[in-house]
Parts: structure tokens; sequence; C-alpha cells
């Protein structure tokens, strides 16, 4: 109780109780889609448990370069130039560049987790770069009278004003990820996972909306118990 105030300060018991009920929505879900289609409980939710593992590694991994390319190079005389690439890789078919990870690193994980992560690393790095453009110009000054530098200047002034950003690009970038793992899994044939999930039951329309509700709000109770009070907890640390 007290680390969920600690979350959403100000909120009611029953908000506490509607949230709650979000969270059990989708472990209700897949116990009545393993009664309704005779699959194991323990592996819809090992399906579940390896796309989402595929997707929360390429989600670190993307974060942590995202961050590291907009704090060396969304700077000074460089920011133009950096800008103007990042804005044309972007745009390019993220889907044109499957095959040839394919051929190169084979239908393995590690394509599922490199496409994956071309796919959610763009929105994290237009997020930060538009909190960085945002900071007030105090902070700056506040920067360069003290003359903080070295580890202070990383804890105490980039990752509060780039954390706003950083969790925006995530909830965008994480959207992102979650239709091209699917798309991939069923691309590559994988065995396990969503995607082939998907496939078994693409012919049954009962079956395919069960599983896409209780996939919609796996989502939401992450974006509830995670994203959200991650970005209030962001604000609130630029605001101070």
């Amino acid at each position: 109780m007290r680390a969920y105030h600690q979350f959403y300060p100000n909120r009611s018991i029953s908000h506490l109780l509607v949230a709650f009920a979000i969270l059990i929505l989708p472990i209700v879900g897949l116990l009545f889609l393993s009664i309704t289609t005779h699959i194991p409980l323990q592996t819809a939710f090992l399906d579940l448990l390896i796309s989402t593992w595929r997707l929360a590694v390429a989600f670190v991994i993307a974060t942590i370069i995202s961050w590291i390319l907009v704090v060396v190079l969304v700077r000074g005389k460089t920011e133009g130039i950096t800008l103007a690439v990042f804005d044309v890789l972007q745009s390019l078919p993220t889907f044109t560049i499957l095959p040839m990870a394919v051929h190169y690193l084979g239908k393995s994980e590690t394509t599922i987790i490199f496409f994956l992560t071309i796919t959610v690393i763009w929105p994290i790095i237009f997020s930060i770069v538009s909190s960085l453009k945002q900071v007030d110009g105090s902070w700056h000054e506040a920067v360069t009278i003290y003359k903080v530098k070295g580890f202070n200047y990383i804890a105490y002034y980039l990752l509060p004003v780039t954390m706003p950003g950083l969790v925006t690009g995530a909830i965008i970038g994480l959207g992102d990820g979650w239709e091209a793992l699917i798309a991939t899994e069923l691309l590559l044939g994988t065995q396990t996972g969503l995607g082939p999930f998907f496939n078994k039951f693409g012919t049954n329309f009962s079956m395919t909306i069960l599983g896409v509700l209780i996939f919609l709000s796996f989502i939401f109770a992450i974006n509830k118990f995670v994203w959200l009070p991650l970005l209030e907890k962001s604000h609130r640390l630029t605001e101070q």
C-alpha cells in the first residue's frame, strides 16, 4: 500500500481496487483462453513471457544506445547534422532491413531482438532530444556556475532532464515494438511467442479476438502500473 501511494499520491482506495482489477484481467483472460482452447495455462503464459522478454531486451539496448547517442552527438555544432541523419534513418521502412538481418544473423533470437531494437529506438531518441530542448535555462546556468561535471553532471542534470523524454519515447516505441514483434515472429516462423499463437488461431475469429483482448489488457496493465507512474515521477523531478 505504501509503495502504491508513492507512485500514485492522493489517490483513493477505489482507484486502488480498479487498478487491481486491471492487473488481474490479463491473468483471468489467459486462464479462460487455456480452458477454451485446451492449451495448458503454462504454455500460454510462457508464450506471452517469451515475447515480453524479447521486447524487453531490445528496449533496454535501444534505451542505452539512444541516451548515449543523444547526449554525445546532439549538442553544439554537430546537432544539426546529427538530427538530419537521424531523421533520414527513422524514415527508412524498418521491415526492409529484416531480410538482410535474416541473411547475416539467421532466423534467430538475435535477429528478432536486433529488428525490435531498430524499431523502438527512434521514438526514444527524438523524445529525449525534445526533453533536452525544453530544459529551463536556469538549469544550464546553475550547471555552469557551479561547474558540475563528471558523475554529478550525469546523475543530477542529464538523467533528470532527459527522463520525461525517455519515458515518453518508451511508451511510443514499445507500442511500435509490440506490433513489430508479432509480425517478426510470424515472418520468421518462431515456435514460441505470441506470433505462433495468432498464426495458429488466425482462422478462428472468436479465438483471435479473445487473444487480442488479452494482449491489449496486458499492455494496458503495463502502461498503467509502470510507464504512467514513471512519467509522473519524471515530470516531478524536472519541476523540483
